[in-house]
């Protein structure tokens, strides 16, 4: 230690009873070796000095540091319930504390003195880290510990649990997600039958329920890569979604189970494949991704429908960038302005009478039943208007997601 450092240190034990680790923590950029109360030691030993302050006597502390182990069987007690694999330490100390230590490293005119929550979080940490057989890990822990040094309480940050899958609609009228009731907003009314939800039931809430039973979790978030109408079914190969389960005591569950118990319970409303774990950065992936879409639908005419010219228009299609004046049905919802997409492909299945059946391949976005009828013009071209006859989407669904 430099002499200067020495003799700061003699004056500072003559104004101030201080237990080792306090000592220690204010000299940790001069004493490399050894913890806090060891560089304390390292002090008074360059200083010959037996002064020898319990940390109960100490004036910064008052004896929080010999708490250490305390607070450790109280977090420890605390997290038995969960499973992870990662975790971190967080403190909250007393106020009248952090001001003595304020107070002194403005004194002393120090600016490298640790904090004492710094030391408590990393001793902690260091002695659970063996105990329960986890590892500490600081930008992104599974959960988070923080401990109330004051009222001994703990309080848990836990990180979200996400499952990436892809589902299947095989039923029309069921939303992909919840819609709260727009009368009590969620609140729950004799209009939503006091269920606070505009639909019984969603894509999300089938999917996510074994889940949460699984999981123990608390809620969950549902982030699909786009949606289908609520009348259109999804099929093919199902289109990707992220369950992310908020607040999971368990982690390490089945996911092959799980698939297979919420296949068995939502039979013939919705499936689920390709269950495995993600994280947080794979929802911006699939909300940002443009897949493009396959869609199948029927169409129905206002009068009868000649193949041949059917068959002659979708040729004209096949590539065709389109531009569409937000829909008159979700203009409520969604930003007026124009979007253009591509019509990649269109195929003619079949032609009976005024309804028509075709399958069209498009841009991520398109808006398909706009793009049949026109909307009143907003879309731009449209099938209707290149045949010279009025028709409405009757049947939509979409029967492959790409890009994956």
């Amino acid at each position: 230690m430099k002499a200067q450092t020495l003799k700061q240190a003699e004056q500072l034990l003559q104004d101030y009873h201080l237990c080792d680790s306090c000592l220690g923590r204010l000299f940790r950029e001069e004493i490399k070796e050894g913890n806090n109360s060891q560089k304390g030691q390292f002090v008074k030993k360059q200083l010959h000095s037996t002064k020898k302050t319990p940390p109960n006597e100490c004036w910064l502390c008052q004896g929080l540091i010999d708490e250490i182990p305390h607070f450790i069987d109280i977090i420890a007690e605390t997290l038995k319930e969960y499973e992870f694999h990662t975790f971190l330490i967080g403190s909250k100390i007393d106020d009248d504390i952090q001001e003595r230590e304020q107070a002194l490293w403005k004194h002393l005119a120090l600016e490298n003195a640790e904090p004492i929550k710094m030391e408590i979080n990393r001793e902690i940490g260091k002695i659970l880290e063996p105990q329960l057989g986890k590892t500490v890990d600081i930008p992104n822990p599974d959960i988070m510990a923080v401990i109330d040094t004051v009222y001994d309480i703990v309080t848990l940050q836990i990180s979200s649990l996400f499952i990436y899958g892809r589902y299947k609609k095989l039923q029309r009228g069921i939303p992909q997600t919840k819609w709260p009731c727009q009368i009590c907003q969620g609140k729950g009314c004799k209009k939503c039958n006091y269920t606070g939800k505009l639909y019984e039931i969603t894509v999300e809430e089938l999917i996510a329920r074994n889940a949460l039973e699984f999981t123990k979790g608390t809620d969950e978030s549902f982030h699909g890569s786009g949606r289908e109408d609520i009348d259109a079914l999804m099929l093919g190969n199902g289109r990707p979604f992220i369950l992310e389960i908020k607040n999971p005591k368990k982690r390490n569950i089945d996911l092959k189970d799980l698939e297979k118990k919420t296949n068995q319970e939502i039979k013939n409303k919705v499936e689920i494949t390709s269950l495995r774990f993600s994280n947080r950065d794979e929802i911006v992936r699939i909300k940002a991704a443009e897949f493009k879409k396959t869609y199948r639908v029927t169409l129905e005419a206002t009068q009868t429908l000649n193949k041949e010219k059917l068959i002659k228009v979708a040729q004209t299609l096949q590539g065709k960038l389109i531009k569409q004046l937000t829909p008159t049905r979700v203009a409520h919802r969604r930003a007026n302005k124009i979007r253009e997409r591509i019509i990649y492909n269109c195929t003619i299945e079949s032609v009976e009478g005024i309804i028509a059946r075709l399958t069209l391949e498009t841009e991520s976005g398109t808006y398909v039943k706009e793009f049949i009828s026109g909307d009143n013009d907003k879309t731009q071209p449209n099938l209707s208007e290149l045949i010279g006859i009025p028709c409405r989407v009757k049947e939509l669904d979409v029967i492959e997601v790409k890009g994956e």
